[in-house]
């Protein structure tokens, strides 16, 4: 006799019959500036799709000011079309036909940045049509992560400001502080974070991020510096193309190399893992495509015995973070505040899981609406 399958929690109908998308900017929440740029907006793309069997899914992805308008046109133009008709209980699928359709113009950012706002819609729609939240459907690894604070370390912040800052979060029970680093002089970052390390003691994590501003050489020589303070790892040292040179310092020092908000594909996150370039993998949501794409990055740095500990978008980070056994950190930088009905849950300086169905995100759709640029 031949049993007939269980019914499945995911068993309506996720046949997509229709997608939109927009632009909304939020403004930044503080001043925030590093070696390179500042942070002068977020243009936030927004995907709402809707299945035959009734879910609706909100996804979305950013960049820092400048080109929203050109991930818009690619979903407007080429993406929403192809999405129309597949399945949102099959992400996978939904990934490999969106981006097929764009092979002239990928592997790139404006890509990503677009199939990830399709991408977090999908998921979106499947965990609300299995009635459960995304950190559980993608894994259920921990229902809780560790916090460190990026808001207290800008490039622009004065000593004083950074030790000011640096005690406050761990007043807050925070784990760690990022300090931006890449001051024209050696001694000028050195002695920032010897102010900030005799303020904290040897309790807390101190990381680094040059945001790709150095050459291999002189990463190498700031590293030989950054020993001597502890830190817990130099972030973005160098650009992000440049493997070998980020091998070469990972060779060199003591202190582990945090790479991934500039990298956009799996195949690159192999590259940097293969040859030893990456201690510790931050791979972002929206720049690599996705929540589908973001899962295989994390399983392939844990083959590697390498730990995750994602950039920016800690509202949905927090769920994949959750979601794998190898995460290692959840950056604080909050950016939603504005179109959100709730805020990140933080005890004992964890943020926890979201327990709601979905992506775990309570958007304000009439404040929304009200960024929409026309």
């Amino acid at each position: 006799m031949t049993l007939a399958p269980p019914a499945s929690r995911t068993s309506v109908d996720g046949t997509i019959v229709s997608a939109e998308a927009w632009l909304s900017d939020l403004e930044v929440e503080t001043v925030r500036t590093d070696a390179v740029q500042s942070f002068l907006k977020q243009e936030t793309i927004f995907v709402r799709l809707r299945t035959a069997g009734g879910v609706e899914g909100i996804g979305y992805s950013y960049t820092i000011g400048t080109g929203g308008g050109a991930v818009l046109s690619l979903l407007r133009e080429t993406l929403l079309d192809v999405l129309v008709g597949l399945d949102a209980n099959r992400p996978e699928d939904v990934w490999r036909a969106l981006f097929s359709s764009t092979r002239a113009t990928t592997v790139g950012l404006i890509t990503s940045l677009a199939l990830a706002a399709v991408d977090t819609a999908v998921w979106d729609a499947r965990c609300k049509a299995a009635g459960l939240p995304l950190w559980v459907v993608a894994g259920g690894a921990q229902p809780s992560i560790p916090l460190y604070d990026t808001e207290g370390g800008w490039l622009h912040f004065g000593t004083d400001e950074l030790v000011a800052q640096a005690l406050e979060s761990q007043a807050r029970g925070l784990g760690g502080v990022k300090i931006k680093v890449g001051k024209p002089r050696a001694h000028e970052d050195y002695d920032r974070l010897l102010a900030v390390r005799e303020a904290v003691g040897d309790r807390m994590d101190i990381m680094v991020d040059a945001n790709q501003s150095m050459t291999a050489a002189e990463a190498i020589r700031r590293a030989a510096l950054f020993e001597k303070l502890d830190i817990f790892w130099f972030e973005e040292p160098l650009p992000a193309e440049d493997v070998a040179g980020h091998r070469r310092l990972a060779e060199s020092t003591s202190v582990p190399v945090a790479v991934g908000e500039s990298i956009y594909s799996v195949g690159h996150f192999r590259e940097y893992l293969q040859s030893g370039a990456a201690s510790i993998v931050q791979v972002d949501v929206a720049r690599v495509g996705g929540i589908t794409p973001w899962l295989k990055v994390a399983h392939l740095a844990e083959a590697f015995n390498v730990s995750v500990a994602p950039h920016f978008l800690m509202e949905l980070h927090v769920s994949l973070c959750c979601a794998v056994p190898n995460a290692l950190y959840l950056e604080h930088i909050p950016q939603l505040r504005a179109v959100t009905r709730s805020e990140l849950a933080i005890r004992d300086g964890r943020a926890l899981a979201p327990s709601s169905p979905g992506l775990g995100i309570e958007w304000d759709l009439d404040a929304v609406d009200a960024l929409r640029v026309a």
